[in-house]
């Protein structure tokens, strides 16, 4: 029987979401509206009510999987996408996506190094077929940077896989095009897939003046790379849960297609269309361009909130996705126990974070710190950290400490 640890972080959100007032621990995009769909974009033909709803395509539509490998097309760039449609995968969400790539390619006895902190998923499931996964950890003392010189020595002869997850989450860093590089290069020279869960990608709001934004894994021209995407993040779209994998290896899509027949016959039609409207241009231009704007006024009103509570927050500041890595501390630097905390705040207040301990450090890392999510509806941040000022100011200090 093949035994696998609790999902923290899903367990977390299905015991607390439900009743949460102010939820400041969702990690999509704020959400839209099928009408809000239509209202970015001069097509109306968003739904076809005279199609007969059989199964559909059973990897996704051509429409639909063009428009997909089209989102990995450089702006500006005249060179075409590095995946084409027969290359893309549709799933029934990223957690499929990453499911599938992992269950067809790690087995017992592999070795597979995963970068961490990350979702939980990428680095549980493989143990779970027998694996021995390494954790590659982020330097949290210096913006949760990665070394490359850490990687390599973490290389085994039966290194089968490096997992990454850019924009990375709970922390919203990102690893850039050289770093992106460097681990091809270690991958190549190895023969080690690497599977990058690039599910925030492309939200890079927050790059600093003249960086670029970090290419996906696909680019590098290396053939044995798989990544994953969703509607559900950048995308605002979680409801339609849809998802895919993209690779240029063509072995690689055939073995997960052959997997993902016991799992999954096809999405939805009404999926399938949603997803391909919303992908296509121009309104996944102006998708992206809403929530690139959102997210940038609303972390800079979490910006100024940390400053004004930066006796008990410190973070590092994200440049892209939708989360935020938070640390509490006492008046003396003590680290703050992350769990009460949360549990405390939602019982008292009704606002919703996520313990980082708990939910992304096996309750031994990442004591103290808290998950935030920051790109919903403006009033949803406003009216959440207003509430998370007042309980700060009353029920802060009362708080425990980590042990």
């Amino acid at each position: 029987m093949v035994r696998i640890n609790a999902f923290a972080v899903e367990q977390w959100m299905d015991l607390y979401e439900t009743s949460a007032k102010h939820n400041l621990a969702e990690t999509c995009c704020a959400s839209i509206s099928l009408n809000d769909l239509l209202a970015l974009s001069p097509k109306k033909d968003l739904v076809d009510y005279k199609q007969k709803q059989v199964y559909g395509a059973i990897r996704g539509s051509e429409t639909l999987r063009t428009n997909i490998a089209n989102l990995y097309s450089r702006p500006g760039s005249t060179t075409s996408s590095p995946v084409s449609a027969d290359q893309v995968l549709v799933t029934n969400g990223a957690i499929q996506a990453n499911f599938l790539t992992l269950y067809t390619h790690i087995g017992p006895e592999d070795h597979v190094i995963c970068q961490y902190p990350t979702y939980q998923q990428l680095y549980s499931v493989p143990e779970s077929f027998g694996a021995e996964v390494s954790l590659w950890r982020s330097d949290e003392g210096n913006g949760w940077a990665m070394d490359l010189g850490k990687l390599r020595s973490l290389i085994r002869p039966k290194t089968r896989m490096i997992i990454l997850n850019n924009p990375q989450n709970p922390t919203g860093a990102i690893l850039r095009r050289e770093e992106l590089q460097g681990i091809v290069d270690i991958a190549r020279e190895n023969d080690i897939l690497i599977h990058s869960d690039e599910v925030y990608r492309p939200l890079f709001h927050s790059l600093d003046s003249g960086q670029e934004a970090p290419p996906s894994i696909l680019e590098f021209g290396y053939e044995n790379v798989i990544a994953t995407g969703s509607m559900s993040k950048a995308f605002s779209l979680a409801g339609i849960r849809l998802g895919w994998i993209a690779s240029p290896n063509p072995e690689i899509i055939e073995a997960c297609a052959s997997a993902r027949d016991y799992t999954l016959i096809s999405v939805g039609q009404i999926d399938d269309n949603v997803a391909a409207h919303a992908l296509s241009s121009p309104c996944v231009e102006n998708l992206l361009q809403r929530n690139i704007r959102l997210s940038r006024q609303n972390l800079n009103i979490l910006e100024a909130f940390i400053e004004a509570h930066s006796w008990a927050m410190k973070w590092t500041k994200p440049k892209a996705g939708t989360t935020a890595f938070i640390k509490f501390v006492d008046r003396e630097g003590r680290t703050i126990d992350d769990v009460v905390f949360c549990q405390r705040l939602q019982e008292m207040t009704g606002v919703m974070l996520v313990p980082g301990s708990q939910c992304f450090g096996g309750g031994v890392d990442f004591r103290g710190y808290v998950r935030l999510g920051y790109v919903q509806d403006n009033q949803v941040i406003v009216d959440g950290l207003n509430t998370l000022r007042e309980f700060m100011r009353d029920e802060y200090e009362k708080l425990p400490l980590a042990c």
